[in-house]
């Protein structure tokens, strides 16, 4: 199975999105030369922030050859280049204006020291933004954590770790330590999507990679099917069939 799979990814393009738009238009820096687009994924964030400020350096990293290689496709007018969040930033040159990361840093580990990182690699009165989901308030999350756990696939996670983040108290005491100012803020979005298969194809893109990826691939379809019907219980649908697909996010800037 690939790290990643930028079709699967975009099938959700516009929704998975607009958290970076959102976020991007929450930045505070006025003029940046230099942003940093860190886990550029299939460069879509980038694109946003190139609409954001364009007449800034823009470089989009990630760490997957498949996702580097689709945003170089979908975005030639674009910098990318392969890197990952725990080598030094030393590599990508100078210092950075902003840093940028949107649903990223959860697959990072260390966010006690990851943070300081990325506070320590801006210039002088930089900032950081970067946006995570709070799979802690994701029905789904929980649904694959409890699957996982059962007696019918326990043997098979016994070294699954999918997700890094830090609750919102302790990126406060690390930007209280290490930044001057800083926001926190949360966000419901209420995708519509066609069916509760939608919500299971949307998470074979994210957070199901590292269930699937522990799977012999001839019960990939099994334990899909056993997340399908738990889905189809958590999303009643609307009149039209479709379901109102909830996704709790947390945004920082510093």
């Amino acid at each position: 199975m690939k790290q990643w799979n930028p079709e699967q990814y975009l099938k959700f393009s516009a929704e998975r999105t607009q958290p970076a738009k959102d976020l991007a238009n929450r930045i505070e820096c006025r003029h940046p030369k230099r942003i940093l687009d860190l886990g550029c994924g299939p460069g879509t964030s980038t694109a946003v922030l190139r609409s954001r400020f364009p007449d800034a350096e823009i470089l989009g990293v990630d760490s997957s050859a498949e996702m580097v290689e689709q945003a170089k496709q979908d975005h030639p007018e674009l910098a990318f280049q392969l890197f990952d969040a725990t080598d030094s930033f030393t590599e990508l040159g100078e210092k950075w204006d902003v840093i940028f990361s949107n649903a990223c840093l959860q697959w990072v580990p260390n966010h006690q020291e990851l943070i300081v990182k990325l506070l320590d690699a801006l210039k002088e009165g930089g900032e950081l933004a970067f946006q995570i989901p709070l799979h802690e308030k994701a029905p789904v999350h929980t649904l694959l954590i409890r699957t996982a756990a059962s007696e019918k696939w326990k043997r098979f996670f016994k070294n699954v770790r999918t997700f890094y983040t830090l609750d919102e108290l302790d990126y406060c005491n690390i930007f209280q330590e290490h930044a001057g100012k800083y926001a926190v803020w949360e966000s419901d979005y209420f995708h519509i999507l066609e069916s509760p298969e939608s919500v299971l194809q949307w998470y074979k893109g994210s957070g199901m990679r590292p269930y699937l990826k522990a799977l012999p691939e001839d019960l990939q379809p099994v334990f899909e099917q056993e997340i399908l019907s738990g889905i189809e219980t958590l999303f009643p649908r609307l009149k039209d069939g479709s379901v109102v697909f909830k996704f709790a996010r947390l945004f920082l800037t510093a």
